[in-house]
């Protein structure tokens, strides 16, 4: 096999945790634990636990603002991202930027994004910085497929081919923009062949397949790394619940649903961790219970946790300098 023991049951581990977070961030919302808008990654999780085996914890990460898999899995606690998503003073953010706006410098997570595209040409940006920089990072650049249709991509796309940056940019197209399917917005149904128009290597990837994901990911990144500039991917994912936690998703059938949930991306790699005897029965329902209690503990620590104080509105919004800046 390519891929072991240990990778296999770290992508278990990332996804089951990602799902059971989300379940309990629903059920949270709706008792209005939980305010503001909520967008759930349920269903794309192998998008995230093979970008954790794929790179390097030095590698940058940022995107759109269904971003609480992302942050999950590069390490920030499930206690941060849900004081986060309570808006409260432990949260990742400090409870300043909810569901759409984590960021963890430690972490190398650059946010969470609310303004669709916003953060294409921000993530060309970071690997300008790495290359500038002199260092072997890549910068992974995540986004919807309704992004593709700002034109901000295009401008960034030809930059990133123009100056060969170490930069991976990732769509991750779940069929939907908002309620809008992809088929409505553009008669160019294979997103990835946008990229070819600047000659930058791009591939449809299978997003319900850790093994996918993982693989071309990886590419990508030595790729970067050697200095041969950016690769575009189109992985082709699905998200089981609506854009957000307001919408009902009633403009897509039961069946088509019920169609890709027989690719669940955590059923695929149990039945492969089973199949091989990495783990049994009984050892990955001792992991799920282990992680329902980490989702649970997060709960009670940001319900106790404490809100922002108010003397902190304006902090981290500009640079703070020991200097004050001499204007002419």
């Amino acid at each position: 096999m390519k891929f072991n023991k240990d990778t296999y049951l770290e992508w278990y581990r990332i996804m089951m945790l990602v799902r059971r977070f989300e379940e309990k961030a629903a059920q949270l919302y709706g008792k209005q634990k939980i305010k503001g808008f909520c967008h759930l990654y349920i269903g794309q999780e192998a998008l995230v636990a093979a970008m954790k085996t794929a790179l390097t914890p030095e590698d940058k990460v940022i995107t759109a603002y269904r971003d609480h898999g992302h942050a999950l899995a590069l390490g920030i606690t499930p206690n941060a991202v849900m004081a986060e998503l309570y808006g409260k003073a432990t949260g990742c953010s400090g409870g300043k930027g909810g569901s759409m706006h984590m960021f963890s410098k430690e972490h190398n997570f650059f946010g969470g994004h609310g303004i669709v595209g916003a953060q294409i040409p921000l993530g060309a940006g970071m690997a300008l910085a790495e290359q500038y920089n002199g260092t072997k990072n890549v910068s992974v650049c995540y986004f919807g497929d309704g992004a593709v249709r700002q034109g901000a991509l295009h401008e960034a796309f030809n930059m990133a081919m123009l100056w060969k940056l170490p930069v991976i940019f990732i769509c991750e197209n779940n069929e939907y923009a908002m309620g809008t399917s992809v088929s409505r917005t553009t008669n160019m149904l294979d997103i990835y062949k946008i990229g070819q128009a600047y000659d930058m290597p791009s591939f449809q990837v299978d997003g319900m397949k850790c093994e996918t994901v993982h693989e071309a990911m990886h590419k990508a990144a030595e790729e970067a790394r050697k200095g041969n500039g950016p690769t575009f991917l189109e992985i082709k994912t699905y998200r089981y619940r609506g854009h957000s936690m307001s919408d009902p998703a009633s403009y897509r059938t039961k069946e088509e649903l019920a169609d890709y949930k027989e690719k669940d991306p955590i059923e695929t790699t149990k039945a492969t961790i089973i199949k091989n005897k990495f783990a049994t029965e009984a050892d990955l329902e001792a992991i799920e219970d282990e992680i329902i209690k980490q989702v649970e503990e997060s709960v009670t620590f940001a319900e106790e946790s404490p809100l922002p104080d108010a003397s902190l509105l304006f902090r981290d919004v500009y640079v703070e300098d020991d200097y004050p800046y001499i204007m002419d």
